[in-house]
């Protein structure tokens, strides 16, 4: 005679089954792979009691979690009411975790040539130039299209990220990351996990005044401690100039490509020029320039050059030599009221407004990043010869 389950054991693997579609908010992963629902017990007339373990005590995303957990089994055909029991992982059972979502890699690595993930630097000589808009925006617009991404601010004394990705409350404070052990967790916005020295000071008016070796350790847990998943694109917001961090993170990612930011003015591309000379001297290859501020577009379609022009096309051409190949200017992106409305709000452009011009040219950026690809110089292809 065949083995038939119970009716309650049946109702149990479908509950088992829709809480797999629940995805924890922090880790990105559905929370029966994080070991994260330690059982599913199921009473005569359709009772379930999910017994739900988080990683750590106040774990910010518990009411979104414990929420999500109630709604999936809840929608189970069958099910009649349904109860979360909500405790903490042991520290045995989270060390299994973090180690597992390293996948073997010891701790403080994560970023080396070998790895899948493109790290891109975006850079510029000065500031006052853009660089950080132009990486928020970009961020977004690579992960509308698919692409799972990343943002290191590694601009520690101008840490300007978690406002233009709208992380910060009315005061203008970022959320603290969350720990796992010694795994950080980076916050998501837009679909884009986000770092920044911003998230770990208490007042948004302090002044980070560190010097070299402080900044160093900074970079290197960033880019070390903070669990950012599997990646297809980290942008770096580097700070401008070719200071300490710009020295750490050639040391770091010597594999990074760099992209550097400047406007339509002459003095600008003097000065963009140096920081794409340090990053090559690093081993970091120059893959573009773009050309921020080209211009204001009249209601006429006239364009107005309040900074001048050519700044990018100088730049790109003096970057070009010593290097194998030109270094194409990717785009060249407009003044415009949207894109500065949406940095204040903290709604990059190229969601809050989309059919803007600047928005138009950022995307046109990203496209051109998605197409060129990342180059194989430094990384082992697991080649042989027989």
């Amino acid at each position: 005679m065949a083995d038939v389950s119970r009716p309650e054991d049946q109702l149990a693997t479908a509950v088992l089954a829709a809480l797999g579609r629940v995805i924890d908010p922090e880790i990105r992963r559905p929370v029966t792979e994080l070991d994260m629902i330690r059982g599913v017990d199921v009473q005569p007339g359709g009772s379930v009691r999910v017994d739900l373990q988080l990683t750590i005590v106040g774990c910010p995303a518990a009411d979104t979690i414990e929420r999500d957990v109630r709604a999936a089994a809840g929608s189970v055909a069958g099910v009649t009411a349904v109860d979360v029991d909500v405790s903490v992982m042991d520290p045995a059972v989270r060390r299994a975790l973090t180690e597992r979502l390293r996948e073997g890699r010891p701790q403080g690595v994560q970023f080396t040539p070998d790895s899948l993930t493109r790290v891109i630097a975006v850079t510029s000589g000065k500031g006052g130039v853009g660089k950080s808009t132009v990486t928020a925006n970009l961020a977004v617009a690579l992960a509308r299209r698919g692409q799972r991404v990343g943002i290191v601010d590694v601009d520690v004394h101008g840490f300007s990220i978690p406002g233009l990705m709208g992380l910060t409350d009315e005061h203008g404070v970022a959320p603290r990351p969350t720990r796992v052990d010694s795994m950080i967790l980076p916050p998501v916005a837009h679909e884009v996990k986000v770092v920044s020295i911003g998230m770990f000071v208490d007042d948004v008016s302090t002044a980070v005044s560190w010097r070299g070796p402080m900044l160093h350790r900074t970079v290197n847990q960033f880019l070390s401690d903070v669990w950012f998943g599997d990646l297809d694109v980290l942008l770096l917001d580097m700070p401008p100039g070719t200071g300490d961090v710009a020295i750490s993170v050639g040391q770091l990612l010597p594999h990074a490509e760099v992209l550097v930011v400047t406007t339509p003015q002459a003095a600008a591309a003097d000065v963009a020029e140096r920081s794409g000379i340090v990053a090559r001297q690093t081993g970091q290859r120059v893959i573009g320039v773009v050309e921020n501020m080209a211009g204001l577009v009249q209601p006429d379609g006239s364009v107005l050059h309040l900074f001048g022009e050519g700044g990018g096309d100088e730049t790109a051409r003096r970057l070009s030599r010593g290097q194998d190949s030109p270094v194409p200017v990717l785009g060249r992106v407009p003044l415009s009221v949207p894109l500065r409305a949406g940095g204040d709000v903290g709604l990059p452009v190229v969601l809050g407004d989309p059919t803007d011009a600047a928005a138009v040219a950022l995307n046109a950026v990203a496209e051109r990043l998605t197409a060129m690809g990342r180059g194989l110089a430094g990384r082992k292809l697991g080649l042989s010869l027989s």
